[in-house]
């Protein structure tokens, strides 16, 4: 059977993540999508659209849409959906799980690499953060949690954009660009995100595409000169997320220029020189003990000595996959891309292990 694919949807309460799945739900786009809630509230998917409002764990909908709460774990909730689309039971082609305001994405998204069972029916696509524009840095200066959903995200929609002013939206997108350069991020109003926007993401395949934002590419190319930025540009052009960089968001009054404190950072490491496999994963292999915790994403096309193709790698915490891609193009820079994000990572000691780990 083709694997099912997952879709986590987080954010922090009050983001919209509500009003995205009904609108998901309610849509007639020929899909039987199943949704796992981890709590079934009054807010949440509204009864009428529901056929029976019983103490079942799984409701069927109208539109031939499921719903399901978490009664034990992620885990079991899986299996069990898996278990009846098999015997025929359930009809569904997707599942969307909403995981509380405060959660951390982390568990759940390590439950589809951890689980052999779940491996074998599921394919995670990907993980969709949800910002609310409107008390974003707050929750961003508050609360670690919703730091951690950012830099966990393979796409970010912003909700209620239109309650604040374009300046404070750029400085929002400029704080989370920064904190998660990888996750394409939309100013979005619920009634009109399209659902291909939405599915088919394919955050979390291992797949030849690195999407860095280009420019977070291009501001550290022209930081590069900034000697003031106080770091050793010579081998990853990287921003240094200094004091002295002058984005506006750095400097105008929203509370905004607290920014670059924030513990959820990126940074990405390139060379044009190969990378050597056994050291490179002594090297890995070490940071991840130390670090996984704190480590939320990671992923990389590398060039590696040793062969004509293309490496992916990717990792969330301390489970880290890597597989052979395409080979490379005639012509094409044979270039190694990474890209971290973590909770506080000591930049300098990845940064010179990696440089460490070129032949």
């Amino acid at each position: 059977m083709a694997l099912i694919p997952a879709t986590i949807l987080t954010g922090f309460l009050g983001s919209g993540k509500t009003t995205l799945l009904k609108r998901v739900l309610q849509e007639a786009h020929g899909q039987k999508i199943a949704v796992i809630e981890n709590e079934f509230g009054e807010e949440n998917i509204d009864n009428d659209i529901l056929v029976s409002d019983t103490n079942e764990q799984i409701i069927q909908m109208s539109n031939g849409c499921i719903c399901c709460t978490i009664r034990e774990d992620l885990r079991t909730t899986l299996q069990l959906l898996a278990a009846k689309k098999r015997k025929g039971l359930l009809d569904f082609e997707r599942v969307v799980i909403e995981t509380t305001g405060l959660a951390d994405p982390g568990p759940v998204t390590q439950t589809f690499f951890m689980d052999d069972e779940i491996a074998e029916s599921f394919l995670l696509d990907s993980v969709i953060t949800l910002v609310d524009a409107k008390h974003a840095a707050q929750q961003l200066n508050d609360r670690q949690e919703a730091r951690r959903q950012v830099g966990f995200a393979d796409q970010i929609f912003i909700s209620k954009a239109d309650l604040v002013s374009a300046e404070e939206l750029d400085a929002l997108q400029h704080r989370l660009k920064h904190m998660n350069p990888r996750a394409p991020q939309k100013a979005v109003h619920f009634g009109d995100v399209a659902l291909n926007e939405v599915f088919d993401l394919r955050g979390f395949n291992l797949n030849a595409k690195l999407e860095i934002d280009p420019d977070f590419l291009k501001e550290e190319e022209h930081d590069h000169d900034h000697s003031q930025c106080g770091h050793d540009h010579s081998h990853d052009h990287d921003h240094a997320h200094g004091e002295h960089c002058n984005h506006p968001s750095h400097q105008h009054g929203h509370g905004h220029h607290h920014h670059h404190d924030d513990d959820v950072k990126s940074f990405v490491f390139r060379s044009d020189r190969a990378l050597d496999p056994a050291k490179l994963e002594d090297f890995l292999g070490a940071i991840i003990n130390i670090y996984g915790p704190r480590m939320l994403r990671y992923k990389g096309v590398l060039h590696m000595k040793g062969t004509d193709r293309k490496v992916i790698f990717q990792g969330v915490h301390q489970l880290m996959g890597s597989d052979l891609g395409p080979q490379w193009a005639e012509g094409e820079p044979r270039t190694s891309k990474m890209v971290f994000i973590g909770i506080d990572l000591p930049r300098d000691i990845f940064l010179q292990g990696l440089e460490q780990s070129l032949v």
